[in-house]
Formats: structure tokens, C-alpha cells, sequence
């Protein structure tokens, strides 16, 4: 329903992000960048809570809201106010996705249920992304990203061994919830061709921090035995931690039986190989300890940028630990176009990261750059539902947008 020409996969599609934060502007994101015409909608005076995140700022915008929100257009809109409800509503209607990560109950006290829905907007698909879903015992609290990384158990299994338990350095739950969000949109969107009609989809921080476990997860419930700390470790394979070089560190990820014959042969310690306690990778994880120790003792001897060498040449998955500076001027990643530049209005040329994925036939796209705060208010409500510009004026005097 979007009028916007993208050339994107999601041309024509037309998205509310209601969110704010993290894991829904990130959805909302990532929607924009395959072409999808998104209205973010945001309070007036002061908008999406990041916007004040900081610093750093630039020219007086957060660098964690422009990082999140590119590809929208934002409108702003009281909807505490009745005349807000009748426009987000009439919004609803000319949209195909609506994504929210309000209270629950608080888009149902403007009279948003899934029923008025069904009724007045029956193809839009509904996303709600909440702390702990719709339903169980903690069901009302809200959702931080830290505190979910400690009740999900990930917190328990990262850090040192011997250390406390550590957060992840970054909001790793509200991303991989913004993920999930934006899978099951797009999953909702294909069921739609089939059945013509729209549906509710539910994502929450504390159902994707308990998927997130993974293969630790796993290895409980078969198991029994509860997980821990392995620092830099993983706790099924071994090698596959960081080391100490002559000069730094280095990042070694053995994942075969094959790939530690051509480790140990090429760092000058081939007796492993034959060595009873380290042939197999079972092996090896019951000896972790003693095999960790033998191999830092050994690549102490050279420079991280030497094993590298040697090791990437014989096929040994290894890589520097880099710092962010590091990472985003790294060759490879200004090659595939991870640092972007986009035109913003107030700061000029602004640098993003760029887009993680690619489609040939049809590519995402940086059409927008992270909009001011109620930038598209007059574009959208003229535009989109037809108002006058003394409307428009009537409603910004009684403080409705």
C-alpha cells in the first residue's frame, strides 16, 4: 500500500513502527531497507527515548537513534489525545504492518484491538514485541535487555571462568528479538498472499533470550547438567578460544579433527595429533585445560599477524581480535560496503553501518537518513490521509502532533 518506489523486495508495503528503543526501531529497520515505505510515530517534543541517548551526539543527535533508524519517515502523534487515536487509526487502515512495543492492553485501551482489526483493517499484520509475552506469570513486567539477559541465562555463560557473569557488549536480546520480529512479519506477509488476511504476531525479549541458548540449551536438556563459563571457550570444541601472542592475541576456532592435525603441525607441535589426549575433539574437551596451556605456550613465540599467515594458509579458521575502530576501517569491511554514507539534514554527510545483507534481483537500499523528530508530520498526514494544511495547523495548536 506504500507509494513509495524502492525497488526493494517489500516495494508497496506500507509499515507503522510505533516501537522505540532497540529491538522494534530495528525491526522497523530493517523493513525500510527492503523497501518498505515505514511511518515511524513518535510523541511530540520528545520522540523515540534514544534521541536522547548520549553522548556522542551530532549536531544534536544521538548516535545510538540514528544508528537504528534509517528508511522512515517520522510522524509525530499524541496518542493520549482522541483526535491522535482517529489518525493512527485511519493510518491502520492504509497500512500493511503495524509493529508496537507497548504495554500490553495499550493499544486495546485506544480501541486497537485484534477485533477492530479484523473488522476495519482485516489484511494488516500486527506485531506486538513485548518484555515477556501476552501470557505466563511475569507477563506484566517489563522488558530490559540487561535484566533478560540475566533471567534467560545467557549472563551465566558468558565471562571468565572463574569471573562473575557477564552481559554480552551489546543489547544482544532486543536485537535478536528485532530479528525474529522482522522473520515472522515477513512470514505473516507470505501467508497473506495465500489467505488474504493479516494476523497478530508475537515476539518477546524473554522467549528469544531462552532461544538464544541454543546448543547450550541443548546440551541441558539431553544432559542434565547445567551449563558454564568457558570465558573465550566454547564448551564442545577445543581449540576455540583467543591465546596470548608474542605481541597480542589471537582467535583460534579448531572445528575438526583434520583442522588440529594441520594446527599442531603447522605451529611445530604435530605430536599432538598422535598424542592419545588430544587426537579427537572428545578428547581434547576433557583434556581443555591442559591443552590450552600447552598451545599459549607455544604461540607466544611469534606475532598474531605471522600465525595468521601461516595458519589461514593451511585452512586453520583464525583472525585478530580487532577493536570496533579496528573492525569498521578494516579493508574487508569498507569492501563490502558496511560503512555507509548517507545526506542528513542536519549533520551532512553521515556515517552508518550499512546493510548486512544482499538480493540481487531486488537489492536493498539507504533511501533515507534517520529522520528529525516529526520531519514527515505535514508529508503524511496531507499525503497519506488527505488533510489540509489548516488542519494540520489546528491539530499542531492543540498539541495532537
Amino acid at each position: 500500500m506504500g507509494s513509495e518506489k524502492s525497488g526493494g523486495a517489500l516495494e508497496g508495503l506500507r509499515v507503522l513502527d510505533l516501537t522505540r528503543i532497540l529491538a522494534g526501531p530495528l525491526c522497523g529497520q530493517m523493513l525500510g531497507d527492503m523497501g518498505a515505505d515505514v511511518i515511524k510515530i513518535e510523541p511530540p517534543g520528545t520522540g523515540d527515548d534514544t534521541r536522547t541517548w548520549g553522548p556522542p551526539f551530532i549536531e544534536g543527535e544521538s548516535a545510538y537513534f540514528l544508528g537504528i533508524n534509517r528508511n522512515k519517515r517520522s510522524l509525530t502523534l499524541n496518542m493520549a489525545e482522541k483526535a491522535g487515536q482517529e489518525i493512527l487509526a485511519s493510518l491502520i487502515r492504509k497500512s500493511d504492518v503495524v509493529v508496537e512495543n507497548f504495554k500490553l492492553g495499550t493499544l486495546e485501551k485506544w480501541g486497537i484491538t485484534n477485533e477492530w482489526l479484523e473488522k476495519n483493517a482485516p489484511r494488516v499484520v500486527r506485531c506486538s514485541i513485548t518484555g515477556y509475552g501476552s501470557s505466563g506469570p511475569d507477563a506484566a513486567l517489563p522488558g530490559y535487555d540487561f535484566i533478560l539477559q540475566a533471567e534467560s541465562g545467557l549472563m551465566s555463560i558468558c565471562g571468565d571462568q572463574d569471573g562473575t557473569p557477564t552481559k554480552y557488549g551489546v543489547a544482544i536480546v532486543d536485537v535478536v528479538t528485532g530479528l525474529y520480529a522482522c522473520n515472522s512479519i515477513l512470514g505473516a506477509i507470505a501467508a497473506r498472499e495465500r489467505t488474504g488476511r493479516g494476523q497478530h504476531v508475537e515476539v518477546c525479549l524473554y522467549d528469544s533470550g531462552i532461544a538464544m541458548l541454543i546448543n547450550v540449551a541443548s546440551n541441558y536438556l539431553i544432559s542434565g547438567k547445567d551449563a558454564r563459563r568457558f570465558g573465550n571457550g566454547h564448551p564442545s570444541i577445543v581449540p576455540y578460544t583467543t591465546y596470548p601472542t608474542a605481541d597480542s592475541m589471537i582467535a583460534v576456532a579448531v572445528g575438526n579433527d583434520g583442522q588440529f592435525v594441520r594446527f599442531a603441525e603447522t605451529i611445530g607441535r604435530g605430536e599432538w595429533a598422535r598424542d592419545d589426549r588430544f587426537a579427537k575433539n572428545p578428547d581434547r574437551v576433557t583434556n581443555r585445560e591442559a591443552l590450552d596451556s600447552l598451545i599459549a605456550q607455544a604461540l607466544e613465540s611469534g606475532k598474531t599477524a605471522a600465525w595468521i599467515g601461516k595458519l589461514r594458509a593451511v585452512g586453520v579458521p583464525c583472525g585478530p581480535i580487532n577493536t570496533v575502530a579496528e573492525a569498521l576501517t578494516d579493508p574487508h569491511t569498507l569492501a563490502r560496503d558496511m560503512v555507509r554514507t548517507v545526506k542528513h539534514p542536519k549533520t551532512g554527510d553521515l556515517k552508518m553501518v550499512g546493510i548486512p545483507f544482499r538480493m540481487n534481483g531486488t537489492p536493498p537500499s539507504i533511501r533515507r537518513a534517520p529522520p528529525l523528530l516529526g520531519q514527515h508530520t505535514d508529508e503524511v498526514l496531507a499525503g497519506e490521509l488527505g488533510m489540509s494544511a489548516e488542519r494540520i495547523a489546528q491539530l499542531r495548536a492543540e498539541n495532537v502532533i
